[in-house]
């Protein structure tokens, strides 16, 4: 070999599945923990929004009903799909309405339950 020849680098080697060793750990440091992701209400309890549309959805098997919800466009300008507990409802389109957490396990993407009694969505009516 001539003296001041340089050769070019080895090629890169793949990833290996193993542990990393020790000194590799001293030199890059503890690994950062991941993002904590904001739920559908971005970390507030309630979040107020605007009734865009009503909808009916239909739960997943083995459950069978007509379940009443509406489309919501939030404060915050995200759009969301929200159930309407209770039985009957008096939302239309532009209503105000007070929205929280809360998952319905049966439709799937509906995240968001609509308070009744807030804004302009009534409380459900007592059965005569």
């Amino acid at each position: 070999m001539a003296p001041g020849l340089l050769l070019p680098p080895p090629p890169p080697r793949p990833p290996s599945a193993g542990m990393a060793t020790l000194n590799q750990m001293h030199r890059q440091g503890r690994p950062a923990p991941p993002p904590r992701k904001a739920g559908p209400t971005l970390g507030r309890p309630q979040i107020k929004g605007v009734v865009l549309k009503n909808l009916i959805r239909k739960p997943k098997k083995p459950n069978s009903a007509n379940r009443r919800c509406v489309r919501v466009r939030l404060s915050t300008g995200r759009e969301v799909i929200a159930f309407v507990p209770g039985e009957g409802h008096n939302l239309q389109e532009h209503h105000m309405v007070l929205v929280q957490g809360g998952r319905t396990q049966d439709l799937p993407g509906v995240k968001l339950t609509v308070v009744r009694g807030k804004f302009d969505c009534a409380h459900v009516q007592a059965k005569k």
